[in-house]
């Protein structure tokens, strides 16, 4: 980023930049930068925040008009609003998001249709999930009976860790830990569905939510991007190992046959790790939404082909 937003800075996470742009609105840039190990890699991945920032806009947009929950956007043309942002828009074009304010609800809300990641690893030392009790005999990567939720801590440093529903009743409020509940299973479902008739499995998902003033919660931050979610190619799904994903499985592969000891700085990627993983990218982008990235970089829109 060229353009002097200092002035406006609010905070950076791992991938996004948020701004302040007046007292109702934030603006969310997301970079392209790409963190593996909880390290942010010395190595952008060209256009992976507009991908994510476009499969973002998309869910946005289809959950709302499903009637299951608000949420924070409010528009995308950084030439709406007042200098410096209106003067960067080649620098943010297909990246941001303009949203409105609301209050964090301080936990990570996600739901499991599959067993894998650290749900795999909780169900072999006690065969649950986040207190909820499994069948016994499950492979890794095998698909659950239903969905459930397996929420867990926003950490500001390290690994975020399970929690059990009765502890986000303890953070949130019961009535409100219900209505996320309810929420997140719902957009889970409805994704889940939408992703399957493009022939990928959404192995599980993270959301976040925030509050408005009347109490009432929306859907924030990024919605089933490769970040925040396990993708899946259902024509390779075989259970019983660990499954390929859309996401930085390129990069976690050749770091792991490095001499690096997973702390910071990390090495520079190589660019053939860097192609292939935005080709990951750019594919699910392509696949979920049903247009092209290249049609989405030249003008914004998120229609499908032939609409």
């Amino acid at each position: 980023m060229t353009t002097d937003l200092s002035r406006s800075f609010l905070r950076s996470g791992k991938v996004r930049d948020l701004y302040a742009v007046d007292d109702a609105r934030l603006l969310l840039v997301a970079s392209d930068r790409i963190s593996a190990f909880d390290v942010v890699l010395p190595t952008p991945i060209p256009d992976k925040g507009r991908v994510l920032t476009g499969i973002s806009r998309f869910w946005f947009a289809e959950t709302e008009r499903a009637g299951i929950v608000r949420n924070h956007l409010l528009g995308v043309d950084p030439t709406t609003l007042p200098a410096p942002f209106s003067t960067a828009r080649e620098e943010l074009r297909g990246r941001v998001m303009i949203c409105r304010r609301a209050r964090v609800l301080p936990v990570e809300v996600i739901v499991r249709g599959y067993v894998s990641g650290t749900g795999w690893k909780d169900y072999l030392r006690s065969g649950a999930i986040c207190g909820i009790r499994l069948p016994a005999g499950l492979r890794e990567s095998e698909r659950l009976p239903e969905p459930i939720f397996t929420p867990s801590t926003k950490a500001e440093q390290g690994h975020d860790q399970n929690i059990s529903y009765d502890e986000v009743a303890g953070l949130i409020g019961g009535e409100m830990a219900a209505r996320l509940r309810d929420i997140a299973l719902a957009l889970y479902r409805f994704g889940a569905d939408r992703a399957a008739g493009s022939g990928i499995i959404l192995a599980d998902t993270k959301f976040e939510f925030g509050v408005l003033e009347d109490d009432e919660p929306i859907l924030i931050d990024e919605v089933m991007t490769p970040d925040s979610s396990r993708f899946w190619d259902a024509a390779t799904y075989e259970p019983g190992h660990a499954q390929a994903s859309y996401d930085k499985q390129f990069v976690r592969d050749w770091l792991e046959a490095q001499s690096w000891d997973k702390t910071y700085p990390g090495p520079a990627l190589p660019p053939d790790v860097v192609a292939g993983t935005r080709a990951r990218y750019v594919e699910a982008f392509e696949r979920i939404t049903g247009t092209s990235f290249d049609r989405y970089l030249a003008g914004d829109v998120l229609e499908p082909e032939g609409r």
